[in-house]
């Protein structure tokens, strides 16, 4: 990270001191070498980064890696839970995750504002340090941009991460089988709730912080206990609908969920019904579902139990007899009906 492809390399900033935010014309070097030397190395020092090169160079961990990007534009940048920081960390991680993948190492890609101060940044930077270091994640490259007022919404962040696969299943859409069963990693919903309250400042009585955490501990654990894994899917953007759609859609079979086995937490419940929103299409960024055969079912409950974030495991649902793709619920009073992905962007910048 030394030049104009690594992190803080080609920001053209200079650091207004009195007022302590950024501002958008002169001074680039002397300010990129604050920002390296006082928000970023100490947060995120580590060997690969430390080289101060225009890359990290290091040897490929397995025989198969999982490599990923994604982009984090969350209003507001603190939320109940967490920030656009650790959103970014567990986000990036948990979708290496998903591909039964071992995070290890990750870019950030910052862009920053005309005006945003300084001590944001820092606290950003210092949580997402702090995120990366307990999971065993290194941020070995980034960069810095810096666009004039108005042109964003104060931060935003490119993410790219790698992740080493040391097993030799195939987790993945085309995996599920016929009769796999759907478990479901937690309850549903509050990451999405969480920020809608902070953004719009909406006070909901018993309201919860986000689920933002990491997920490979409980996947790792499934792993290690032999669990024949065939399919992981984190419930991101369109949340429990779209990861069951999507998948069902790729693997070509029907799948039931049963809502009455759903957890809900009340508060968020509450939040939906007065909002006109569905729990199922609401987004989380601390839970997934897995599809494993039925005969791992309890085995792998019983690891999901024994991990903190997915303490609340249980059995929503299964790949059913029907068309190709086909998607329905079982509602609350016990009839069917279709599983659909929500119209629109219900809860924009949620991640």
């Amino acid at each position: 990270m030394g030049s104009s492809d690594s992190l803080g390399g080609s920001c053209p900033v200079p650091l207004m001191r009195s007022e302590q935010v950024l501002a958008a014309h002169g001074g680039g070097g002397k300010l990129t070498a604050d920002l390296l030397t006082r928000i970023f190395r100490p947060h995120f020092s580590n060997p690969l980064l430390d080289q101060e090169h225009d890359g990290a160079v290091f040897s490929a961990p397995a025989s198969r890696l999982a490599f990923t990007a994604d982009g984090y534009v969350v209003q507001p940048l603190f939320f109940p839970g967490g920030n656009i920081g650790t959103l970014a960390i567990h986000g990036t991680a948990n979708d290496l995750a998903m591909c039964g993948a071992r995070p290890m190492y990750f870019s950030a890609c910052f862009v920053l504002e005309e005006g945003l101060s300084l001590q944001v940044l820092e606290q950003v930077v210092e949580s997402m340090g702090q995120a990366a270091r307990a999971i065993g994640v290194q941020i070995v490259a980034g960069d810095t941009k810096v666009v004039e007022r108005s042109h964003g919404t104060g931060l935003h962040l490119a993410m790219s991460g790698i992740g080493a696969i040391e097993h030799s299943l195939a987790i993945e859409p085309s995996s599920v089988r016929g009769e796999d069963v759907v478990i479901l990693s937690g309850d549903i919903g509050r990451h999405g709730i969480a920020v809608l309250a902070a953004r719009q400042q909406l006070d909901f009585q018993g309201a919860l912080p986000s689920d933002c955490a990491p997920l490979y501990a409980p996947v790792a654990a499934l792993l290690e206990a032999g669990i024949e894994i065939h399919c992981l899917r984190d419930l991101t953007r369109g949340g429990l609908a779209a990861a069951i759609v999507e998948i069902a859609g790729k693997a070509g079979l029907a799948i039931e969920i049963d809502e009455r086995l759903i957890p809900v937490a009340p508060a968020v419940r509450g939040a939906c019904e007065l909002l006109g929103l569905d729990p199922v299409h609401v987004a989380c960024e601390g839970r997934f579902i897995v599809f494993v055969p039925p005969s791992n079912v309890e085995q792998a409950l019983a690891v999901l139990h024994s991990q903190s974030v997915s303490a609340d495991a249980r059995v929503i649902g299964r790949v059913a007899a029907g068309s190709a793709g086909q998607t329905t619920r079982i509602t609350p009073v016990g009839s069917r009906r279709m599983l659909d992905l929500p119209t629109g962007e219900q809860l924009p910048r949620i991640c």
